[in-house]
């Protein structure tokens, strides 16, 4: 028989560099996780991310136990990395903070795709777009097309 799901929690922490500070400790903590054992497995899993930000399902079960599915970086975080910015703008039709490529798009489309509720490539780049067209960072053709 199945464990019977106590609570689902999600979070957001720093991949690989995770630590019992909060976020983490206190909603782990109020749900009865050992939170020395989910922040160790965490950093193992996520340390080739290396400080990027990685949203987290933890799922607890009644015995205590917990189970965790690692997403990828929220879009943000990579069109930020991509245009290499430290954060969007804050009036974002009036100043551009940034440039991205069609390229650079379509490979956080690609590394985004299964968490994204979008059918195909094209979908998933069109979401990117937005989400860079909402952070004002410019969108540039490549010189190739």
């Amino acid at each position: 028989m199945a464990k019977e799901v106590a609570v689902k929690i999600k979070l957001q922490a720093p991949g690989g560099q995770a630590t019992p500070a909060p976020p983490v400790g206190p909603a782990l903590g109020q749900n009865g996780v050992n939170i020395g054992q989910f922040v160790s497995q965490f950093n193992e899993r996520t340390k080739q991310l290396n400080g990027t930000i990685v949203p987290v399902v933890i799922t607890v079960y009644k015995d205590k136990s917990f189970t965790f599915e690692v997403k990828s970086p929220p879009a943000a975080v990579l069109l930020k990395q991509a245009a290499e910015i430290a954060k969007g703008s804050g009036v974002p039709n009036k100043e551009k903070v940034g440039k991205v490529t069609v390229e650079q798009i379509r490979k956080i489309a690609e590394a985004k795709l299964k968490d994204l509720s979008a059918y195909d490539i094209a979908g998933a780049e069109k979401i990117i777009r937005g989400t860079a067209r909402s952070m004002g960072i410019e969108i540039i053709e490549d010189s190739g097309q």
